[in-house]
């Protein structure tokens, strides 16, 4: 057939697993796993210990402050806690041998298998779960450069063609502890080192600016030093109840929902219901079949209302909900109870992209995305849209109810200080990540010209 690749493999060129799976030795890949050779390479297990995470189930604790590392957290050299997966103080001291330290590197070796990144003191203390990979190192090589080549086409091409398994895939220790790394020079490493912590400290600024934005809003409503009441008990007429909201869940009533809307009916400013403020976009697009998409779920969203992730595939393989388009400086919210903090601002990155169902399509003319995007993530409005959710199973929050939410029209002046502060924080979390993806790429060009 023409263009058709044949590789032609010695029996004794089989490992121990005695793989004759056609895709192990596809062409590209040995051609790819030629080039690395010719480089000059280590073992993993040669410059480090390699262990997974603990293997009974996890003893949760949402008021711990450990924090629980799963393959979902490491991303592409950076860790998204957006989950908020926190282990019991008591589990953590019981499973020393997978609690992290400084300069770990930690890999995802179920689901998307390879990603990522270095442990530092900002995410100790910490634990981890037996779907990621611990690569302590032992001599100098430098977790950060490890961490980049394993993100690299040649670290990827490793990690995929060694996992294993029928119904999901895994990469297991014995065969992370034998992927092929480069024996870079010293001076090499300390670069890439280098980019990759400057990546990281312009990603600390960015999320010190949002910070920021949010402190603006929260001093904007009053809810600084505020807070509401804090008993479950609530006594309420029929006609201030069921008859005015068609609510008999008594969760509805709790007085701190009262309270938060109370708050933004006084704010001294305007507000509105959500029906006068902002536009829903609820048109939905069948994608075409043949044609590639962008497409944006819940699990794609980060904690700073960016998106972390996407899918790119045909309109033939999305899932049933790929049904919204979004368009930039559209908001995206949450439906699901569960996920209400899942926000994200629209950039021109993913215009034109598609998103789950799950999400509404949000845009104001009162308020500016960000400031939107800020909002709706507070404290204030995360809880009117927890009232709001109905069902059994899993809650989520209707259109009609959402329309009937409270909305503070924020001052104008105090919307531009939002957006200075969100635009900024974009703007460094890109460089960041453009940081980062240099990172990477200086590693491929390196090996491919065998550093000359």
């Amino acid at each position: 057939m023409k263009g058709l690749e044949v590789s032609e493999i010695k029996y004794s060129m089989l490992n121990d697993d005695h793989r004759i799976d056609a895709e192990y030795f596809g062409k590209n890949i040995l051609d790819t796993l030629e080039k690395l050779s010719d480089f000059g390479t280590l073992k993993i297990g040669d410059i480090a210990n390699v262990t997974d995470g603990i293997h009974a189930s996890i003893d949760y604790d949402e008021n711990s402050p450990i924090n629980l590392i799963s393959a979902t957290s490491p991303k592409e050299n950076v860790f998204d806690l957006s989950r908020g997966a926190f282990i019991s103080e008591k589990a953590h001291k019981q499973n020393p041998r997978t609690a992290l330290r400084k300069n770990d590197v930690i890999i995802s070796t179920v689901g998307t298998i390879g990603n990522c990144a270095v442990v530092d003191d900002s995410i100790l203390p910490a634990n981890s779960d037996r779907h990621v990979g611990i690569i302590r190192i032992k001599n100098d090589y430098s977790p950060y450069v490890l961490s980049t080549f394993l993100l690299s086409k040649y670290g990827k091409i490793q990690t995929s063609r060694e996992a294993t398994g029928n119904v999901q895939l895994n990469l297991f220790i014995y065969k992370l502890k034998e992927l092929e790394i480069p024996q870079f020079f010293p001076d090499f490493q300390s670069k890439i080192e280098q980019t990759v912590k400057s990546a990281h400290a312009k990603l600390a600024e960015s999320k010190s600016l949002y910070s920021e934005a949010e402190d603006i809003l929260l001093s904007e409503l009053g809810l600084k030093n505020w807070h509401p009441r804090n008993t479950n008990v609530n006594v309420k007429k029929l006609k201030e109840s069921f008859l005015q909201t068609g609510r008999l869940d008594s969760e509805y009533y709790l007085p701190r929902y009262e309270d938060y809307a109370h708050l933004i009916e006084h704010y001294r400013g305007e507000y509105g219901q959500f029906s006068n403020v902002c536009m829903i976009n609820e048109a939905n697009y069948v994608p075409a079949a043949n044609e590639k998409y962008t497409y944006i779920e819940l699990g794609n969203i980060g904690s700073y209302g960016n998106i972390t992730d996407c899918t790119v595939a045909y309109g033939k393989d999305l899932p049933s909900r790929a049904r919204r388009v979004v368009h930039t400086n559209n908001v995206i919210l949450s439906s699901v109870g569960g996920s209400l903090q899942s926000c994200a601002l629209i950039s021109s990155e993913y215009d034109n992209a598609i998103c789950s169902t799950g999400f509404f399509v949000v845009r104001s003319n009162a308020i500016n995305s960000e400031t939107l995007l800020t909002l709706f993530k507070s404290e204030v409005m995360q809880n009117l849209l927890k009232q709001s959710c109905s069902g059994t199973i899993l809650t989520a929050i209707n259109h009609t109810e959402l329309q009937k939410i409270v909305v503070p029209k924020i001052r104008k002046e105090v919307q531009d200080k939002i957006a200075e502060n969100i635009q900024k924080s974009i703007a460094l979390r890109n460089k960041s990540k453009s940081l980062l993806e240099n990172a990477k790429v200086q590693v491929e060009n390196v090996i491919q010209t065998r550093g000359v």
